[in-house]
């Protein structure tokens, strides 16, 4: 008989990933991706491994991952650049929420429990997404890219983020979509929720996680019980 997972702690504050956790981004961001390696040519470099890789990754060390895949096959900038452009080409119709975003944010305003926003992406990005939504306000605090000196996997935006509402690491529920993120949350010493996105947790990533949820539903539900 499988037993039920432990009853998780109440959070003294929630943070909040944003691509592949707020926003459905992930998928667009590898539509654009492998559009961009087909019209340059270059789907034998930038493979389902390679892409997989990219997921929850910061800037500059997406930027690194390409340099090192590319070689002299491409120019890393370049490629960003295009990979950029064809991504914001889908954003303004294709961008939606995540399900039970809205509501898992009503139910932190009804336990007034503080939230962060703790991602890779840069401010323009960010708050041009969160703007489109209705949802800057519903944070208290967003850290992004320039807020930090190291991106995901290592511990600097969450621990960036509980410094700024000015809460203990261990008292946070940090959620995040991707193995990136997981790995720094834990390393942050936080409580790992994670709500996959594109790729289920292989073993080694689930024994991080102090709780694998299918949706934000779910995350309300154990906040709420």
């Amino acid at each position: 008989m499988t037993m039920p997972p432990a009853p998780l702690p109440r959070p003294s504050a929630v943070l909040f990933d944003m691509d592949g956790l707020i926003f459905d981004t992930e998928r667009l961001y590898g539509i654009a991706l492998r559009a961009t390696a087909d019209r340059l040519g270059l789907r034998d470099r930038i493979t389902e491994a390679v892409e997989a890789q990219t997921i929850g990754l910061g800037w500059p060390e997406t930027w690194k991952l390409l340099a090192d895949v590319l070689g002299d096959a491409g120019d890393p900038l370049a490629f960003r650049q295009d990979w950029l452009a064809a991504f914001d080409r889908m954003t303004p119709t294709d961008l939606v929420m995540k399900p039970g975003v809205v509501e898992l944010l009503d139910a932190l305003d009804d336990l007034a429990i503080p939230r962060a926003v703790a991602t890779g992406a840069y401010r323009a990005v960010a708050s041009r997404f969160l703007d489109a939504h209705g949802l800057t306000t519903r944070f208290d605090a967003i850290i992004t890219h320039e807020d930090y000196t190291r991106g995901k996997p290592a511990p600097d935006p969450f621990l960036t983020a509980a410094a700024r509402l000015s809460v203990a690491p261990q008292a946070c529920w940090a959620l995040e979509d991707s193995a990136n993120g997981i790995r720094s949350a834990h390393a942050a010493g936080m409580v790992a929720i994670m709500v996959p996105d594109l790729l289920q947790p292989a073993p080694d990533l689930a024994a991080l996680c102090h709780h694998i949820a299918p949706d934000l539903h779910d995350v309300r539900a154990r906040l709420i019980a």
